[in-house]
Parts: C-alpha cells; structure tokens; sequence
C-alpha cells in the first residue's frame, strides 16, 4: 500500500518528492473563468443569484429570507451534537483561547531624537468572514481554530457562510459555533459564498478579511477576490513528514501517517526513517490498520499517489529531504527530538516525541491547526492573531526636526526626478 524507497535510487526518490511538491493548488484557466463568472454573476444580481446558486449546486430551493440563519434555529441545530463532543469543544476552545493570548501585541511608540516621535497602532480589523465547507469536509475544529484568533484579536464582527443544510448534516459545527457566541451565519457555499463576503448582498454583509478552508472552487474564488479583502491563504491538500529512528514504535507511526491519509486522496504522509526494520514494520502496519477503515479507499489512494517510506543514510540527510518538501506537519521521534529539531529551516509546526501526534494539533493542544501547505512554511506560518490585526504607523515631526530633514529628503526625492515631493519638505524651510 506505502512503498518503501531507498535514498540511494535517485531517481524514484525525486520522482515521489516531485510528485509530493505538484500536488499544490492548480487554478487552471478553465477553473478561473468559471469562478469569475460565479464573482461576477453574484456583484450584479446579489441575493437572486445566491438562491439561484444554491438550487443549482446545492438541490436547495430557497427564498431570501432563508440565506441567514436565525439563532434560535442554530441553537436547535446545535442541541443535536452529541453531549461529550460539545464537551471537548469546550475545553479545546480554552486551549486555544489561551495559546493565542499569549501573542496579544501592544501599540508602540518612540522618541528617537529631539522632536522626532514614531509609533505604531495596534488595532483589529472590523469585520472577518469565516467559510465553513459542507457535507465530509465540514469540521468544527477549523471553526475553533478561525474564530478564536480573531476574538482573541478584538475583531468586532465575525460572519460565517456555511452551504445549505451543512449544519443539519453535521451539528457539532452548529454546536462550535454556538461554543464560541457566533450568532451571524449565512447559508451560503462554495465560491458563491466567497463573493457575497467579498462583495456585499442585500443580505450577506462585505467583510475586511475571509478565513478557512474549503475546495478549488473556494480556493480559487480567494484567490481572485485577494486585493478586495484579504484572505488568509489559498491552502492545498494536507500533509505530514515522520522522521524517525530505531526507537519510534511501528504501530503508532502508521497510525500517525493513515491520519493523515484520510484528509482525500491529494493527502500527502511521508516517514523518513534510517531503520529498516521500522520501515518494514511500519509498511506492514499501514496495512493492517488500513483495513479496519471507513474512509479506507481514500487512504489507499492517498498513499498510493503522494505517501511512502523513504530510508536514507542519517537523520541529517532526513532533515534535508524535509527542508525541501517544507511540509505542513513534521512529527519528530528519535533520540534527540529537539537537536534535529534545530536543523528544521521549514515546517509549519513540529510535533515531539512518540506521544504528540500530529491530531493533538488538529484538535486540542492550542496553536492554531490552519498551517501552510504546498511548501509555503518557506515563507508563511499558521493562522493567529496577526492574521486579524493591522499595524497603522504614526508620526510625528516638530518644525526644527523638519528643518534639520529637509534637505536631504528633498536630495532624495529629486534624484528620484519627483520634484512636487521635493517641494512638500523644502516649502516647510521658509
């Protein structure tokens, strides 16, 4: 099920880390004009093209006054989730409540010479959208981990456009979202859902930024409304890399990678190992556990397609092969865990030891499971409050400090050959 490649064939080895690297997002020029058509379609005719929208990618006849979902029909949702599932919800919201309080930034300011002050203002944007996706895709520990940072980060109205009967068909997201105090959600989906946040509708309201998850439909449909709000990332499929000596146990890194594996069939779930006795045992084990599986033709494929055990020389020929990939997840069981840790230049979070497995991560431990994919730890990190919060500059010169500039801003901006701009400062000397 999970092939097992020596470092030393060349050739397979870049094969299957090529294949791992194409697996990013692909907006094709036939995906894009579909999407912008939906963009399009949705500015001009507003709330009449959601309903129309949803009847035909959703089956669902709606009126507009069913786009927003009312509380008390969100409570009733919500009262359907099983009572220990609301349970961990809670104490994982605590969790990651507190993880990124811990990032709170300040307003700044600094007098660096006489009658020079320079500062910087802290404040949270008004107005996030949250894309909650639909049917086996729909997870309330992404609502947690989108909404929290953006509470934490003092962002007054939170929004959440989720398809039709989403909730109903999962109630532990309804029950997240009544966790957290979201009251304002809209049945709406796919890039549909990703326009009338960008752009407003007689219902749905324009927001400043859209946050989660979701397909390439959505995932294109951010791509293009970018420059209009922000979002926080075009995300592609999931992935984790194992590095792991003589002394990581089979059965839980094979556990680890089919976790991985059951995201969709684009998933990626690598162990990197110097033992061939884990490799073997860990092959075995992939399969033995596989078969137990609901989503198991997922795995296979999964597997099949982007996964594999890869045996190299040393744990330093590991941490190459990982810094080429920059994998979303990197699990770490070896002797000295945080040693190689240190050689890790790209991984967008790091999990120790035999007993922190990647889902601790996706569920409980606090920071934030929205991570960067597709090799973009290289220069982007995981969701947080910074994704929520803008920094204004502040200035402020006093006549001498202008005086004592002038010249030189003006020698500046006319070597530029922008000679209104010299004039602004040199008006001042007068």
């Amino acid at each position: 099920m999970i092939e097992i490649i020596d470092s030393h064939d060349t050739e397979r080895l870049a094969a299957k880390l090529e294949r791992v690297r194409e697996r990013s997002v692909v907006l094709d020029v036939d995906l894009m004009s579909q999407v912008q058509s939906i963009i399009d379609e949705v500015r001009r005719r507003g709330d009449a093209a959601l309903i129309d929208y949803a009847n035909r990618f959703d089956g669902c006849v709606m009126q507009e006054s069913e786009l927003r979902i009312g509380e008390d029909e969100l409570d009733r949702i919500a009262a359907n989730a099983d009572a220990s599932v609301v349970e961990a919800l809670r104490e994982a919201i605590g969790h990651v409540r507190r993880f990124h309080e811990y990032k709170l930034q300040e307003s700044w300011e600094i007098e660096t010479e006489d009658g020079v002050r320079l500062g910087q203002r802290i404040t949270p944007i008004e107005r996030a959208g949250l894309y909650v996706p639909g049917g086996t895709a729909s997870y309330p520990s992404s609502v947690v981990m989108n909404v929290v940072p953006a509470q934490v980060a003092g962002v007054k109205r939170i929004v959440v456009a989720t398809p039709p009967r989403s909730l109903r068909e999962n109630p532990a997201v309804a029950a997240a979202l009544v966790q957290l105090g979201i009251k304002e959600v809209y049945a709406v989906g796919g890039a549909q859902a990703i326009a009338a946040l960008a752009y407003g509708t007689e219902t749905v309201p324009r927001v400043d930024k859209i946050t989660g998850p979701g397909n390439r439909y959505v995932a294109t449909a951010k791509k293009l409304v970018f420059g209009t709000v922000g979002i926080d990332s075009i995300a592609g499929p999931s992935e984790v890399v194992i590095i792991a000596d003589d002394t990581a146990r089979a059965e839980f890194v094979a556990a680890d990678l089919l976790a991985q594996a059951e995201h969709d069939e684009d998933a990626s779930a690598i162990l990197i190992t110097t033992s061939e006795q884990l490799a073997n045992e860990v092959s075995v084990e992939v399969s033995r556990q596989a078969e137990s599986l609901p989503r198991r033709a997922t795995v296979e494929k999964s597997l099949a397609q982007h996964g594999a055990v890869l045996l190299v020389d040393d744990l330093s020929e590991a941490c190459e092969i990982v810094n080429q990939l920059a994998p979303e997840h990197l699990e770490i069981v070896t002797r000295d865990d945080e040693t190689l840790a240190a050689k890790i230049l790209h991984a967008g979070a790091i999990f120790l030891g035999s007993y922190t497995p990647e889902v601790v991560g996706d569920y409980f431990a606090g920071p934030n499971h929205v991570l960067p994919t597709a090799g973009a730890s290289r220069f982007s990190s995981a969701l947080g409050i910074c994704d929520f919060l803008k920094r204004t500059t502040v200035l402020r010169y006093s006549r001498e400090a202008l005086r004592r500039s002038a010249n030189k801003i003006a020698t500046l901006a006319k070597a530029e050959g922008l000679d209104a701009h010299a004039r602004s400062a040199e008006i001042r000397l007068d």
